[in-house]
């Protein structure tokens, strides 16, 4: 059983599941418009969650060898009926590299 999630704290870092990639491939054509780049690779690699009025997911994205994206991703409580929307992004980062809030 894992840990409770705090209200308004960061979840732990947790494996990808088949529905966090998906939530990373919705939001992947708003990242390559910011970044004016197309992605070949987009592979979800590990993620953290945060519950806000809705809820915050924080996503580490593989997008080459060893160069991953770290994106922050809002997705609105059911009723307001909104898409999904990236909300942040940190580029240059590694395997390495924490998945932190920002």
């Amino acid at each position: 059983m894992s840990a409770p999630t705090m209200c308004g704290g960061c979840s732990a870092s947790r494996p990808v599941t088949a529905e966090i990639q998906d939530i990373a491939d919705k939001v992947k054509p708003q990242l390559e418009e910011k970044e004016n780049r197309k992605f070949c690779t987009f592979k979800a690699t590990e993620y953290k969650s945060q519950v806000v009025a809705g809820m915050n997911y924080f996503i580490k994205v593989q997008v080459g060898d060893d160069d991953y994206i770290h994106i922050r991703v809002y997705e609105s409580l059911p009723h307001e009926n909104k898409p999904l929307a990236l909300h942040g992004y940190q580029t240059n980062k590694t395997k390495k590299d924490e998945l932190a809030y920002f």
